[in-house]
């Protein structure tokens, strides 16, 4: 089996074993959240040997020829050396904790520094005791950073950040993720589809997407089981009626159909609303499995596979008892 080291630790790895599993075996302390390769978290820089393929899957190409992986996804094949965790973080201290809906709260932070960072990419925001987590930047720049977070019966940090006061200081990693507006193509449609907090990236990238004259149209796409877990409604609606070329749609699962409010699963109802995607750029973010089954319709529709940018939103798991 192949061995790893890393920070003076020697170790070999059980069969079927992955990098982060063995680390935290060997007493290591390595930031992670969701496991399954989706947030970053745990991402790692290989001095020698080889992580695989599999383990810098969604990195960018600078990433992966630097030798940076996921330790969640890698079993390598070979002995691997791994080189200090060198990801900067940038101090933030919480400013605002406010309600939006039910188990939903809008998180505003203020950096010590300047974080550099494209509206709708997502951050790692670390607590004191090290717990760590993904969230999306629903700001521009200028703004105070803004997370949109759900708060789980079970999640050890959206159950903090829903009571905390402002001035708890926290350190941020990033930023991370192919989510935001690109202004080569100002007259190309778009397609901006959310579900859930997969709202806090879109509103980012919309409000970029405007304030930088795009031109083509662009219709949003947010959905809820039923219309309690919407929110920015009112926000977005003024949007539509300020820019003709911006529809914005509800959807839920559960309900009476409106106008601008649809009643059904979003893979069934947004390839309907959409139509045929040529030329389209797609933003995808929210549920995972939603978004997956999206991606692959809107493929079908007519978007080309380079112009549909996703970030699912996977939970957090615990760690694997060791």
């Amino acid at each position: 089996m192949a061995r790893v080291r890393c920070q003076g630790l020697d170790l070999e790895l059980a069969p079927g074993e992955t990098v982060l599993e063995g680390l935290q075996r060997g007493g290591l302390r390595v930031p992670s959240s969701c496991r399954v390769g989706a947030c970053q978290t745990c991402v790692m820089q290989a001095r020698s040997g080889s992580p695989g393929a599999a383990a810098q899957l969604g990195l960018r190409a600078t990433q992966k020829e630097e030798g940076w992986f996921l330790a969640c996804q890698c079993r390598p094949e070979e002995d691997l050396e791994i080189g200090e965790r060198t990801a900067p973080t940038v101090a933030a201290r919480i400013v605002e904790v406010h309600p939006l809906g039910m188990a939903l709260v809008r998180v505003r932070l203020r950096t010590e520094e300047t974080l550099s960072y494209r509206p709708g990419q997502f951050v790692h925001l670390e607590r004191s005791d090290g717990l760590i987590r993904a969230y999306s930047l629903a700001n521009l720049p200028g703004e105070d950073l803004e997370l949109h977070v759900r708060v789980h019966p079970q999640g050890h940090m959206s159950r903090w950040l829903a009571m905390v006061s402002p001035g708890e200081n926290v350190r941020l990693r990033g930023p991370s993720g192919e989510c935001f507006y690109r202004p080569d193509r100002p007259e190309a449609p778009m397609l901006l589809v959310g579900t859930g907090t997969g709202l806090a990236p879109l509103w980012a990238i919309l409000r970029d997407a405007l304030s930088q004259g795009h031109r083509g149209p662009i219709t949003l796409v947010h959905g809820a089981r039923d219309v309690a877990g919407l929110y920015y409604v009112t926000e977005l609606q003024a949007l539509s009626r300020t820019y003709t070329q911006l529809r914005y749609v509800r959807c839920v699962l559960e309900g009476e159909a409106e106008e601008g409010l649809e009643v059904g699963d979003m893979t069934t109802v947004v390839p309907r609303l959409a139509g045929k995607l040529t030329g389209t750029r797609v933003y995808l973010c929210g549920d995972p499995e939603r978004v997956v089954a999206l991606k692959k319709r809107c493929f079908l529709a007519g978007a080309s596979m380079k112009d549909i940018y996703a970030d699912p939103f996977v939970l957090a798991t615990p760690p694997v008892s060791i």
